[in-house]
């Protein structure tokens, strides 16, 4: 979930670091990526050696592993590349600018809800590096899509408790494809300027998935608006979306846009 203060690199690379307080929420309540989207990201490529950069708790390298993959993860907190080895994963523990790739190659780097805490063009540069040819670089991003009754009542709750936040709420909740765009233009510009790849495609996929009250703030937490927030007024934001979502049944319909920007590494 984007905030519209981009620019503010020392607060993102804290919201980025915050993440792994509590791995085994982020592993259970976050979303995974859609099946014919990671199928797609190996078709036609030169093999199943895949690297996945900021692997989290190995969500979608899980995915991966499950089509044949072999699968490396990079990933720069120590509590969450604990977890995906938990899992079986192997995980090197470095931001991706600074991996040390010591010579191997790979057919497909991917990244899951990541690249936009990657240098767009250090990224792809390291990318074009490692990849063999007509291997493909592909970096996706699950978009929310709150029913407008939904995004209205939490990002009220969410502005009663958090007045002072850097960002609007009804905005990200309720235009969370906006917030976005700007990631998918980084990303194609970062893989143009560098060079060594086919021009850059989007892809995207729409589904979607029912949430319960319980299944909702359990993911809640997860989300980089409120890795930081003070326990109470994570309390506070919880028992105000708990309600809402009471108000409308006990259960939502969220849609999801899962967007990848991809492209094929060129001949050597």
């Amino acid at each position: 979930m984007p905030t519209n203060s981009d620019s503010e690199v020392h607060r993102q690379r804290q919201v980025a670091e915050s993440f792994g307080a509590d791995a085994e929420r982020y592993d259970r309540a976050r979303p995974r990526y859609p099946e014919p989207m990671v199928e797609q990201i190996v078709a036609g490529g030169p093999g199943l050696d895949i690297l996945d950069v900021g692997t989290g708790t190995g969500i979608v390298a899980r995915q991966f592993q499950k089509i044949g993959g072999n699968v490396l993860g990079v990933e720069p907190d120590v509590r969450l590349a604990d977890l995906a080895r938990q899992f079986g994963l192997k995980v090197d523990v470095a931001t991706f600018e600074d991996w040390d790739p010591a010579a191997r190659q790979f057919d497909a780097v991917v990244a899951a809800q990541a690249w936009h805490w990657v240098d767009p063009v250090a990224g792809a540069a390291k990318a074009a590096q490692i990849l063999r040819p007509g291997g493909r670089l592909a970096a996706f991003w699950n978009v929310f899509q709150f029913p407008p009754e939904v995004a209205d009542a939490i990002a009220d709750v969410c502005q009663r408790v958090m007045p002072n936040a850097p960002f609007d709420f009804g905005a990200m909740l309720r235009g969370a494809m906006d917030g976005y765009q700007a990631f998918f233009a980084k990303t194609s510009d970062g893989i143009r300027e560098v060079g060594g790849f086919g021009e850059p495609e989007q892809w995207r996929f729409d589904w979607e998935w029912v949430y319960s009250r319980e299944a909702w703030l359990d993911q809640m937490p997860t989300l980089g608006a409120f890795t930081r927030l003070p326990p109470d007024k994570m309390a506070e934001v919880l028992e105000g979306a708990g309600a809402a979502i009471d108000g409308l049944g006990g259960s939502f319909t969220m849609n999801y846009a899962t967007v990848a920007v991809t492209a094929v590494r060129s001949g050597a």
